[in-house]
């Protein structure tokens, strides 16, 4: 590393310095005049300049490379498509599925999700409450399986009627409803665009207990996803019948 460093110095601009303190100090000692001094001042400036014009080529050299280099990131980027689906793990599920709700506004539609998710109350306060409390959300629609109405009646009603912005909550819309999907459509109060929360039933996707089924999986629709149609037709074609 040390013998690189070295070897990296500009010895020919230290020669000509060299030279040149050298010169100056015999002319200071009367051992040369001003005959011998000129032509070692005239060398010292042509190696000077040259070395100025070496680096100027190799600067410019790199402002070439930087540009070709800007170029091809811009290429780059502007080829890449954002994702339509983000697949989220286990480590990141409550993190995105907090940030999501805190997020939404306007009318909400919470489709064929699992009541037994919310039948703690811890998990009710960290994944159904934030949507009651949050001001930008205008309503909450639920359409749910009819075998999820006991859940519905003896534990999540009384704990939304518990909470200050139940008014928003809509009477269940309920169905017979395979469960295979489940999903959150809201609008995203930051871009305004409609996003979704979007699981699947069963493994590997939700652990199943006789307690209740918790998501392991879950997958966070983009706006630009041409999922998002879909799932709003199925959604929207429950509520009509």
């Amino acid at each position: 590393m040390k013998a690189k460093k070295f070897l990296s110095l500009e010895w020919d601009a230290i020669a000509g310095i060299v030279a040149a303190v050298v010169a100056i100090v015999l002319h200071l000692l009367h051992v040369v005049d001003e005959h011998v001094i000129l032509p070692i001042v005239l060398a010292l400036i042509a190696l000077l300049f040259i070395n100025f014009m070496r680096h100027t080529r190799n600067n410019e050299l790199t402002a070439e490379q930087v540009d070709l280099t800007a170029n091809a990131v811009n290429r780059i980027q502007s080829e890449l498509k954002p994702a339509d689906v983000i697949l989220v793990g286990p480590r990141h599920l409550r993190s995105v599925n907090e940030k999501f709700i805190r997020h939404m506004s306007g009318d909400t539609v919470w489709y064929n999700v699992c009541l037994s998710m919310y039948k703690p109350q811890p998990l009710f306060d960290s994944l159904l409450r934030p949507a009651l409390d949050n001001p930008m959300v205008s309503s909450i629609q639920f359409v749910l399986d009819e075998s999820q109405k006991d859940l519905w009646i003896q534990y999540i009603q009384p704990k939304i009627a518990a909470c200050a912005g139940n008014t928003k909550v809509k009477e269940p819309s309920w169905h017979n409803l395979s469960k295979t999907v489940s999903f959150i459509i809201a609008d995203n109060q930051l871009n305004g665009a409609t996003e979704a929360l979007l699981s699947f039933w069963g493994e590997p996707f939700m652990a199943q207990s006789n307690e209740k089924n918790v998501p392991r999986f879950i997958f966070h629709v983009q706006r630009n996803s041409e999922l998002l149609p879909h799932l709003m037709e199925l959604a929207h074609g429950c509520l009509r019948s």
